[in-house]
């Protein structure tokens, strides 16, 4: 694989100015081009389901981060958008004799792969290096003062081009979020469910945060691609279930040999989300929010879990929370809102309802609470909604029009492309 890697063969002058305006700029919570991502899966009573635990199989771990840069190139005739650095880096924990295989296996895909060795436990191949590196306990495990199983060992496998630099931070990441431990899921209460948001007009003016629901109206992959491209989950089949099981036998973990077989290949599908957000254009949903904002009805920051960005490129301030550097991260709420709208969201893994609710704001959902995939319909009820919330069952888009129509809002065309 060689660097930089095609991501947009070409852009014209309004996608240009829309990277310069929204992603290559400072002033955010994090750099809007790069692109992360961290699962650490583990085995525990209270997620035996999806992790297989029992008491004779437990203690298996597996952890995927990967930190990727986007740019823009001008080596070309046209400006192209490309994938400027990678960093990928697992971490297997399991029973010695599996990882003893496993290591064996990535050898043989390395060669397989036509990967030159240059040191013991490094590997490069075009502009990536590869190392592997087995454990009998694991540093991390020794830092924070972890159990190693009886017969178990680990192996990392790292994946970085040639000049990305790993900084102690970036390391420390995804075990930093390890030590937060599994997220304990919310007690639904007894919300109240409605056709519309006219009780909203009593508690104006509302502040929004929004999940990915709208961005998934807007074209936007949603959050289990991520799981089947980096192999998180057992998807093995296009039924849509409540719960896939979690890949932590180093067996079915097929991420490091699809990368180590042929990266550029594997390199397209890992761009599919960072591409598929750039390209998508703000909603109706998005406009409409935007009038609200406008009017007075809608006060401060959207508190912004998508890294799309379609609310800012639909004009409107974003505060972004999906942060890995902080658990609970601090939230800007505006002092004049009554009440939270909740969009597309989910879980509340963020404590932003439940800070809400602590100031006395009233929190209103709008959500389907249910996906459709490959024709089938799965209910997936919110999971956290409380005694005296309101949930409105739909779709963003008719919903946030429709709230303008009861506010005497005009219902904001959407700009022609």
């Amino acid at each position: 694989m060689f660097l930089p890697h095609p991501v947009i063969e070409q852009l014209d002058d309004a996608q240009v100015a829309t990277w310069e305006k929204h992603f290559a700029g400072a002033g955010h919570e994090r750099p809007r081009a790069i692109e992360e991502g961290i699962w650490r899966r583990t085995q525990d009573p209270a997620n035996a389901v999806q992790s297989g635990w029992t008491e004779d199989d437990n203690g298996r771990r597996r952890i995927v981060h990967y930190r990727y840069r986007y740019d823009l190139d001008y080596t070309f005739p046209v400006p192209r958008l490309v994938l400027a650095e990678l960093y990928l880096y697992t971490s297997v924990l399991a029973p010695k004799a599996e990882i003893d295989q496993y290591r064996s296996n990535v050898r043989g895909w390395l060669i397989e792969g036509g990967w030159r060795q240059v040191a013991d436990d490094t590997w490069a191949k075009g502009d990536l290096r590869v190392t592997v590196t087995p454990y009998d306990t694991h540093p991390q495990d020794e830092r924070a003062d972890r159990a190693t199983p009886p017969g178990f060992s680990s192996l990392d496998i790292v994946f970085l081009s040639e000049d990305f630099e790993v900084t102690r931070t970036v390391r420390q990441m995804p075990w930093n979020v390890l030590a937060g431990g599994i997220r304990i899921r919310d007690e639904r209460g007894n919300p109240t469910y409605a056709d519309d948001l006219s009780e909203l007009r009593d508690f104006l003016p509302f502040q929004v945060e929004m999940g990915c629901g709208t961005s998934v109206e807007a074209g936007v992959p949603p959050l289990h691609f991520l799981h089947q491209a980096y192999r998180v989950t057992e998807r093995t089949d296009n039924v849509m279930k409540q719960t896939h099981p979690f890949v932590l036998s180093p067996d079915k973990d097929s991420l490091v040999r699809e990368m180590l077989l042929d990266a550029t290949a594997k390199a397209e599908e890992l761009v599919t989300m960072f591409r598929e957000s750039f390209l998508a254009v703000p909603t109706a949903a998005h406009h409409a929010l935007k009038a609200l904002h406008d009017a007075g009805h809608f006060v401060g920051p959207v508190l912004q879990h998508n890294f799309d960005l379609l609310a800012a490129r639909a004009g409107l301030p974003e505060h972004f929370v999906r942060r890995y550097d902080q658990k609970v991260p601090p939230i800007p709420f505006h002092p004049e809102a009554k009440a939270l709208l909740v969009v597309g969201l989910h879980a509340d893994r963020r404590s932003v309802a439940k800070r809400a609710r602590a100031r006395g704001m009233k929190v209103f959902f709008v959500d389907t609470e249910g996906l459709e995939e490959f024709g089938t319909y799965m209910p997936y009820p919110l999971e956290g909604p409380q005694d005296g919330d309101v949930i409105v069952r739909a779709e963003a888009t008719r919903t946030l029009i429709a709230l303008c129509q009861l506010l005497g809002v005009n219902v904001p065309a959407i700009p022609a492309l």
